[in-house]
């Protein structure tokens, strides 16, 4: 139970702190250390992250921060719940498609793997990429829609790939982003656990473990929260660098072990 709490404790707090939400550290890690199946890893990563979300976003509303652009950031939420459910449903499809649920779990690893390199090049190059500020609506969901569908599909809650949209895009400084991409994860996550209990396809878990780590994603959120408030921009984005590069080689392991080759 221990490694339980601390797992998802310190990765709500870097979630919180970065704006990953925090499934971006649990998932990779609990499969690296094979503790649940996969499907199972999946369903807590989720609760736990939607749980940090909660607390995350509706202290900075009751606090009345305007770091979340309701504008943008609504469209772009809305689109991100009804990928979420795409997401759960594409998840559902693969993990059919094959008898062994190690090659699931490889598959998400892969394409975990694969999209934080992409999204640690774009960030150490960033200075020099032009950025965007989409105004429309209508772009803003279909942005929203590929994130939820993504970030579902991998049981990560939202991840590094929120940020980097959301500097492209939108132009947001990495706080910004931060607090913009915590509001996309909670609505994304919020419609994939609907999703996942109106389905009835809830995979076996224990109630003690789930407990104790939507626990230590609120006591992440929290702490979290309050690191954030202390660091500058210049501050977060190293630690966010550091963990995707932590994350990649953990991805590439897992990858490698799902497929049989350790």
């Amino acid at each position: 139970m221990l490694i339980f709490f601390l797992v998802s404790l310190l990765a709500s707090v870097v979630g919180a702190i970065c704006g990953i939400g925090g499934g971006v550290i649990i998932k990779p890690v609990l499969d690296l250390l094979h503790l649940e199946p996969v499907s199972t890893i999946s369903f807590l990563s989720v609760c736990t992250v939607l749980s940090m979300s909660c607390y995350s976003v509706g202290r900075t509303m009751l606090a009345g921060e305007r770091r979340v652009s309701l504008a943008t950031g609504t469209p772009l939420a809305i689109g991100a719940a009804v990928g979420g459910l795409l997401g759960s449903q594409l998840f559902a499809a693969v993990k059919a498609m094959f008898a062994n649920p190690n090659a699931v779990g490889s598959i998400q690893a892969v394409c975990l793997a694969l999209m934080t390199a992409g999204t640690l090049l774009y960030t150490v190059n960033k200075a020099r990429i032009p950025t965007h500020r989409v105004e429309s609506r209508l772009a803003c969901a279909v942005i929203g829609l590929l994130l939820g569908c993504m970030s579902s599909f991998l049981g990560i809650g939202g991840g590094p790939i929120n940020l980097v949209v959301l500097y492209f895009f939108f132009s947001m400084d990495t706080k910004d982003a931060a607090a913009n991409s915590l509001y996309i994860i909670l609505f994304s996550q919020l419609a994939n656990l609907l999703t996942t209990l109106a389905s009835s396809s809830v995979p076996p878990f224990r109630p003690a473990v789930l407990a104790v780590m939507v626990a230590g994603g609120i006591g992440g959120g929290i702490a979290g929260r309050a690191l954030n408030k202390r660091m500058d921009n210049r501050a977060v984005e190293r630690l966010f660098i550091a963990l995707m590069a932590v994350i990649i080689g953990i991805s590439v392991f897992n990858a490698v072990r799902y497929a049989g080759v350790l």
